[in-house]
């Protein structure tokens, strides 16, 4: 492990806490693969080899780096290194570490909901966490612009990441945004120790990751070479070794550093005999020091970390570039198969001793280093991270009551609608319309915000002139853009808008400022942010979800903009409630309940899928018990008669087809009911928490035991098909389960049978 310069106290200590790190890692992971009971004989894991290389990196952060409001995203293979930090610093219980990958205790990545420790940005999808980080910086900077918080409390947002994250694309998709928006305080550790799960990384990629992220304004910092390294490349025959050292390649350098001292020496002088000076050098050192000479990368050379890190002064976004050796230390270092690599007890057994832990105090948070537990105790207590406080407590945002929430009127889209509610909330200026902050990935006037950015502008950090208005010239976007504006544009990237909705979802547990995020996108291509997507629920961040058009609706787009299968993504999504209204009352009284869910300490977010389709408008008043029946997810809007043997049940934009049947059925089953499912993920959640006595179940109640089901969707049959389930009830489902294609709705209905006519076979086929 990194040793300390004598006479530095602090760098002493630092050192010994960070031998303590590498060990109570470890140990964390062999108590629960070797030590632990296993009921069901699964491996448990936990990447020894990958906590073994940025131990030292983040034993520099959080014993002497770290500000009290920095935030970090941890490596996910890093876990049990996070929470051994956490454990010495006192914010994590023994118990924990006791049971981690077990249930209930720490977990397998830092996770901001299931871990007790104080994880900033769950990992574990690895490059999403990375993103994260950029993102949360933006949303500080509209939180410190809007005077949502102190400037004193802004902090930097920091990443951990190992070297095959920056194989995922949406690392790429996310530097690019944030050149566009001036990325500030934003700072990415690579530990880039060239090994991933199945190959070592090609030659020479750091200059590549150099190149790109400095083409986007990043300040790029390679830590190369250990001061010990350093060292020797100025003494006599150190050029030749260094030479050496740099045209090593990776695989050969993981090789050596498994096989030691010996192979070192071997292979230098092998491919430099002859050179007397160099042949000096390495005489000079025994194998065990050519050893951890060779090894002396600067990601493990606390002194050099901590002067690189402390170094930083400005506030442009860096990328550190940080070698290490995968495995550090451990006796499988540098070994191409130690990913998930365990120590044996044999090893365990050396490695206790090589680290001074004695038997029986593998738990004890200092046992085995020189000083006093009180003196530890002291030194972490003055850390500058130890100051950290929560952020204050964010309020609730005001939610208009029904009778004020905005209810647009007239023959229209719910698409439509949802920019004018929108846009109503803007004009009227309540609490409310000032939380909201919208954002878009380049589709901002196709799914109708554009009239709310009209009322509260574009958000930037400096004032941006529009030059068309200026030279008035003619458009329905008066856009300004500034430090006030509401309204954050995004590339055509959806991971890009799930990572920054999931950003400013958490304004309230990260800055202690509750914004209101709203995201609008195309439906179908929720699938190219998907990943995304379920990370932010995952994180429980808050946001309200506009996706249209949906289904089949967009007719003359074709089946690339068609969606298909998306409402079974909203049932299945945990931490997101979908609804798929068919009309403009609905729409407003859920997005009234989605604002105050959107706070709840039990809430969630909610996906709205909408349409561009125009419908008529029922002509009807405010009902709170209908409101209360929409929100669970349907109500009757024909009630049946007691014992009926027919309902069709729709959602969504098939309410027109849906209608029509039923009024031809009803002249033959007078009976019949007519159910609205606007929300069968809600509906189905219920049933399946309440059984018979869920919403489902007494809305069913009223039909016969034998009765029959029509259901009909723009979208996947299965999502409305479980009604049978709920009493037992035969269905009919019709939806879509084919591509789409080009063509008008009525065409395309009669195509995918989602007709009127196709709703009348089914009553037929399931009546006879």
């Amino acid at each position: 492990m990194a040793r300390a310069k004598a006479g530095n106290t602090d760098l002493d200590v630092i050192a010994e806490l960070d031998r303590k790190v590498h060990w109570l890692a470890a140990w964390t992971i062999h108590n629960a693969n070797h030590l632990r009971e296993s009921r069901d004989g699964l491996k448990v894991g936990g990447h020894q080899a990958s906590s073994a290389s940025c131990a030292t990196i983040m034993s520099a952060l959080y014993f002497q780096i770290l500000r009290p409001d920095d935030r970090v995203a941890v490596k996910p293979h890093a876990s049990p290194v996070f929470h051994a930090i956490q454990y010495l610093s006192g914010r994590q219980s023994l118990d924990q570490l006791q049971r981690f990958r077990a249930f209930g205790g720490a977990q397998s990545y830092p996770s901001r909901t299931k871990d007790r420790d104080d994880v900033d940005f769950s990992t574990g999808s690895v490059g999403l966490g990375v993103a994260m980080t950029a993102f949360a910086s933006i949303t500080q900077d509209y939180l410190l612009a809007h005077k949502l918080m102190a400037p004193e409390r802004a902090g930097r947002m920091i990443s951990l990441l190992g070297d095959a994250e920056l194989d995922e694309g949406n690392v790429y998709e996310c530097a690019i945004e944030g050149a566009k928006h001036g990325l500030r305080n934003c700072w990415w550790i690579v530990d880039y120790n060239r090994q991933s799960l199945d190959a070592t990384t090609p030659e020479r990629m750091f200059l590549r990751f150099a190149e790109i992220f400095a083409a986007v304004g990043w300040d790029v910092v390679t830590l190369k070479y250990g001061r010990r390294l350093e060292a020797a490349f100025a003494q006599k025959g150190g050029k030749a070794l260094k030479r050496w050292f740099d045209d090593c390649p990776n695989d050969t350098y993981a090789a050596l550093s498994f096989q030691g001292g010996a192979a070192w020496r071997a292979a230098i002088l092998g491919d430099l005999a002859g050179d007397k000076d160099l042949e000096a050098l390495l005489a000079s050192y025994d194998d065990e020091a050519l050893a951890g000479l060779m090894t002396n990368l600067a990601g493990h050379d606390l002194e050099l970390l901590l002067d690189a890190f402390a170094a930083v002064k400005d506030e442009a976004p860096k990328l550190f570039i940080v070698y290490t050796i995968k495995g550090f230390g451990l006796p499988f270092q540098g070994h191409k198969d130690n990913h998930s690599g365990l120590m044996t007890e044999t090893q365990m057994a050396a490695f206790q001793l090589k680290m001074g832990v004695p038997p029986g105090e593998e738990w004890e948070r200092f046992a085995g280093l020189p000083r006093e537990a009180a003196d530890y105790e002291t030194f972490l207590a003055a850390a500058p991270f130890a100051a950290r406080q929560p952020p204050p407590s964010a309020p609730q945002v005001a939610v208009p009551d029904a009778a004020a929430f905005p209810r647009p009127t007239g023959r229209q889209s719910t698409q439509a609608a949802f920019g004018r509610i929108l846009n109503d909330l803007a004009r009227a200026g309540a609490p409310l319309a000032d939380a909201i902050v919208t954002t878009s990935p380049d589709v901002t006037v196709s799914t109708n915000l554009g009239p709310f950015v009209n009322q509260r502008g574009l958000f930037a950090r400096e004032v941006h002139s529009d030059r068309f208005r200026e030279a008035a010239i003619a458009s329905a976007q008066r856009w300004s853009m500034g430090p006030q504006g509401q309204h954050i544009e995004l590339g055509i990237a959806e991971n890009n808008l799930f990572l920054m909705l999931g950003a400013l979802g958490l304004a309230a547990p990260l800055f202690g400022a509750r914004l209101m995020p709203v995201g609008a996108l195309y439906d179908p291509f929720i699938n190219r942010g998907l990943d995304a997507l379920n990370y932010a629920c995952y994180q429980d961040a808050r946001f309200l979800l506009a996706a249209t058009p949906s289904g089949l609706t967009l007719a003359p787009e074709g089946g690339a903009h068609q969606s298909i299968h998306t409402p079974l993504i909203g049932m299945a999504q945990a931490g997101l409630s979908a609804f798929e209204p068919a009309y403009v009352d609905e729409l407003s009284e859920i997005m009234r309940w989605s604002f105050g869910h959107m706070q709840e300490a039990k809430g969630g977010s909610v996906y709205l899928r909408l349409s561009t389709r125009v419908l008529d408008q029922p002509d009807r008043p405010h009902d709170p018990a209908w409101a209360a029946e929409l929100v669970e997810g349907a109500y009757w809007q024909v009630a049946p008669a007691p014992g009926a043997e027919l309902a069709v049940v729709y959602t969504g934009a098939v309410a027109e087809e849906a209608q029509a049947a039923f009024e031809a059925i009803r002249e033959d089953y007078p009976g019949a009911g007519l159910l609205a499912a606007v929300s069968p993920d809600r509906l189905h959640r219920g049933w399946s928490a309440a059984g018979g006595r869920s919403h489902a179940a007494r809305l069913l109640a009223a039909l016969a035991p034998g009765a029959r089901l029509v259901s009909v969707i723009d979208g996947p049959p299965a999502t409305l098909s479980w009604l049978g389930g709920v009493l037992g009830h035969q269905v009919r489902a019709l939806g879509v389960e084919a591509f789409g294609q080009s063509g008008e709705i009525a065409d395309l209905y009669r195509a995918y049978r989602l007709d009127a006519e196709a709703i009348l076979d089914a009553a037929a086929e399931a009546l006879f």
